[in-house]
């Protein structure tokens, strides 16, 4: 794809593989029900061998946001490190067939295999989920090409990616890219434990380097080391040009200057969660890249992950954009 981009992102490039089990096997593999785990080579390689019928997809919490922007239409790349493995070129494959640029080449050589999330499923629906973060983890400025970052409307960064120094870098050298080309960065705070761990980081970008920030009510308040949502909100605020807060099932939050919207969410008893807030950025930020209201953007976002918990997988199985247009947005 060659010219400007709408959204480009930049997260871990995952490929989710996902087998159904039952919980006599998680028991035997010890693998804790329920939950996302860190994982390291060794067991990354012994719980793959030992999956049976497995289905692969392209992952990573901000590649799954790229991927639901490309399928609306928007013209959109990923930035992210796999190995010249097959999982790698399964991803590059996969990102590439779905309308999405990835425009960093399968490395090869590497010295770690492309990241990996082993999800085991249960008859009841729970997803035991066990991460190997591989050569993803080890993005860096070099990963990074000017001439993406520097060439989209929107660019949108991966809380996850912090924590190793380079993985920071990376985001700086983004940031500043898109910045001097006219577009506009930001981030998501992707998880509570990652915001505890790099508070002062964290709280140095949302002033300083981000023109808008999308967390959860959990994040914010872990950002703010306050259990009351309405001052972390407000400092919020008064950091950062835009936010977004999502509260589970309560009314999305999006504060621009004096400006505030809050977006109803029709509940609906979740199949499974895994994606949702994947898919509410990637409504969200394409009303934001459209130009739409805040209000109306934040209705995509909630329409754009009701789909999603409506089924097992992390990326929409519905036409989104048709339901958009079913509820009049577009």
């Amino acid at each position: 794809m060659t010219g400007r981009y709408q959204v480009v992102g930049i997260g871990n490039a995952i490929v989710d593989v996902l087998a159904p089990t039952d919980d006599a096997f998680l028991s035997r593999m010890a693998i804790e029900k329920g939950i996302m785990q860190l994982i390291d080579r060794a067991r990354a390689e012994a719980l793959y061998g030992a999956m049976g019928a497995r289905t692969e997809a392209p992952g990573g919490s901000v590649g799954n946001t790229v991927a639901g922007v490309g399928n609306l239409g928007l013209r959109a790349a990923f930035i992210g490190r796999v190995a010249n493995d097959a999982l790698g070129r399964f991803f590059a494959r996969s990102l590439t067939a779905e309308g999405t640029d990835f425009p960093n080449p399968p490395v090869a050589g590497a010295g770690d295999p492309t990241s990996r999330s082993m999800i085991f499923v249960t008859p009841d629906g729970e997803r035991s989920m066990n991460t190997y973060l591989g050569i993803s983890a080890d993005l860096g400025p070099d990963d990074v090409d000017p001439a993406v970052a520097g060439a989209t409307d929107i660019l949108f960064l991966e809380g996850y990616l912090f924590d190793k120094d380079q993985g920071k870098a990376a985001f700086r050298a983004a940031a500043a890219a898109c910045r001097a080309g006219g577009g506009r960065a930001g981030i998501a705070l992707s998880d509570p434990f990652c915001v505890d761990r790099h508070r002062a980081d964290f709280r140095k970008l949302v002033a300083g380097g981000m023109d808008y920030v999308l967390g959860n009510e959990q994040e914010w308040c872990a950002l703010y080391q306050t259990a009351d949502l309405g001052p972390a909100l407000e400092q919020a605020r008064a950091d950062c040009p835009l936010v977004v807060c999502t509260r589970s099932g309560a009314d999305v939050v999006i504060l621009s200057g004096d400006e505030r919207a809050d977006i109803p969410v029709h509940r609906v008893v979740p199949v499974d969660a895994t994606g949702a807030g994947d898919q509410f950025a990637a409504g969200f930020l394409y009303g934001l890249a459209t130009g739409r209201s805040l209000a109306v953007a934040g209705r995509m976002g909630c329409l754009a992950a009701a789909e999603v918990i409506g089924h097992v997988g992390a990326r929409p199985e519905a036409d989104i954009a048709a339901i958009f247009r079913a509820e009049g947005l577009i």
